[in-house]
């Protein structure tokens, strides 16, 4: 069977834990000003792709409950909505489905990767 990488030597879950630890520092780092909502509100991609990249080692790797591990995260992502009003930042429904279909979007891509590498 050939490997895009070794599942078993815990990459996948050094890359996830860096990749959750970026997402949660650059999410509540405060801001000195607020932006102007217009701008604010032009950030779904960013969300999209950084939760597409927090699922996609784990769906690749598909540990034993790794649903489980995607309801984490999805969890995670709204605490921090709830939270970034304390921070000076704003805390948005919007980005919360962003982070929702990123994670969906990086599950697909690393089910994809396992197919392609089996």
């Amino acid at each position: 069977m050939r490997r895009l990488v070794s599942l078993n030597d815990g990459f996948w879950q050094a890359s996830t834990l860096v990749v959750l630890l970026a997402i949660t520092a650059l999410s509540l780092s405060p801001l000195p000003e607020l932006p102007l909502p217009d701008v604010a509100s032009s950030d779904k991609l960013h969300h999209l792709v950084a939760y597409a990249l927090l699922a996609l080692p784990v769906a690749t790797a598909r540990p034993g409950r790794w649903l489980w591990i995607m309801a984490f995260f999805l969890g995670w992502s709204g605490m921090i909505e709830i939270v970034q009003p304390f921070v000076n930042r704003y805390g948005e429904w919007a980005d919360m489905a962003a982070n929702a279909s990123g994670l969906l979007l990086g599950t697909l891509a690393g089910a994809l990767a396992r197919r392609l590498a089996q």
